[in-house]
């Protein structure tokens, strides 16, 4: 049923926006979700923290004039609720009807649509390089992305195509010209903005060792071989080869203080070998992966900071809310990173996460082979980004 056909309740429920739901739940308060989407839907990508309570009971549970008690049993009559749904259209029915039945409910302002849309900007205090680095954070997919400012230029790595708008803008707010984009790899769980920011004046850069993928468009852009530099103000961003998540994988070192890894290296994991060539060529991409780490990321010096392109749930952040760590921390942590190569190949292997929601889709998008519109771009990176291989397997307890 498409939510213009939904009966109207008798009463109507205020909104909250997803920029203040996500505040009072980074402010530890406690929150109550009602979550109106199938099942499915709900196991594959949902709101989740340490103080959120979370119930899922599809929308059309509610549709009789007499709601089961068993419905109404699982919902608390004592808390504010927040009822969400993809789009906000179902919530907005079942939000008015529990406020009818008594109930204090508000409804999620666009959804999960409108969840996705969060998109915050931290700065990177540990970074001890030149001028000044942030690390733009999108809570519902974890995605990750690193602008780093000096002087009067600024270059932005790992941007999304959803956010092309917001990195000219926050240029132009802290008064600098956004020199280059740089993406570290072909990326499976959302869509590139370097290219619509290359249309802007913003020279795009991406990986030399990624176009025999199959890039349809690298002579329109900067490719990037091991060891070349590009220059912002008084800092130096250097390419880092580190091939293992995808064959073109590439790190940024951005002024010798912190390894922008894409999806080589997490806070909590390292990167998941399949999605480029498969379970059956997982094992060697595995193999190639464990050498860049050893020979590429882990021999920086240990005060490095890593920043990857993804957190995930099990990731906790820095002091300053960041998503990064120094290279010493990881090693001391994470025992995947002591291991020898056998070892490792079969620790990351053993336990592969499901793969991101539309992988295929949004690779061909990225490589330049599918065409997307950007309402069509949005929808098929919805969902979490599944990028790495399992925390739960690789970390130190």
């Amino acid at each position: 049923m498409n939510a213009d056909d939904l009966p109207t309740p008798d009463a109507e429920a205020d909104a909250v926006s997803p920029t203040d739901l996500k505040a009072q739940i980074d402010a530890g308060d406690d929150v109550t979700i009602l979550d109106v989407r199938m099942q499915s839907d709900y196991d594959e990508w949902h709101i989740d923290d340490d103080n959120v309570t979370s119930i899922n009971l599809p929308y059309f549970q509610f549709l009789d004039d007499d709601i089961d008690d068993d419905v109404l049993e699982q919902i608390p009559d004592d808390d504010e609720l927040v009822v969400l749904c993809a789009k906000g259209g179902s919530s907005e029915f079942v939000a008015g009807t529990l406020v009818d039945l008594g109930y204090d409910a508000l409804t999620l302002e666009d959804g999960m649509n409108g969840w996705a849309k969060i998109y915050d900007r931290v700065e990177v205090s540990d970074y001890d390089g030149a001028g000044t680095l942030y690390q733009y954070q999108r809570p519902s997919s974890g995605c990750l992305g690193y602008l780093l400012v000096d002087g009067d230029e600024a270059a932005i790595v790992d941007p999304l195509r959803a956010f092309t708008d917001r990195y000219l803008d926050d240029a132009d707010e802290i008064g600098v010209d956004l020199q280059y984009a740089l993406d570290t790899h072909i990326h499976a769980d959302h869509i590139s903005g370097v290219r619509n920011l290359d249309d802007e004046g913003v020279e795009g850069v991406i990986p030399a060792a990624a176009v025999d993928r199959g890039v349809t468009y690298a002579d329109e852009l900067t490719t990037a071989e091991d060891g070349d530099t590009f220059q912002v103000g008084d800092a130096e961003i250097e390419t880092v080869y580190t091939p293992g998540h995808t064959t073109g994988m590439t790190s940024y070192l951005l002024d010798e203080s912190l390894l922008a890894t894409g999806d080589g290296l997490f806070i909590e994991s390292v990167a998941r070998p399949d999605l480029e060539e498969g379970d059956d060529g997982a094992p060697d991409a595995a193999r190639m992966l464990y050498e860049s780490l050893q020979e590429r990321v882990l021999t920086l010096p240990d005060e490095t900071l890593i920043g990857g392109a993804h957190f995930s749930d099990a990731a906790v952040p820095a002091d300053d809310g960041t998503y990064t760590a120094p290279i010493g921390d990881l090693k001391e942590r994470m025992d995947a990173l002591s291991m020898d190569e056998d070892a490792f190949v079969e620790l990351i292997l053993a336990d592969m996460p499901p793969r991101p929601a539309n992988y295929e889709d949004i690779i061909a998008t990225n490589l330049g082979q599918n065409v997307a519109d950007d309402e069509e771009a949005f929808s098929l990176e919805l969902g979490p980004n599944n990028c790495a291989a399992s925390q739960e397997s690789l970390a130190d307890d």
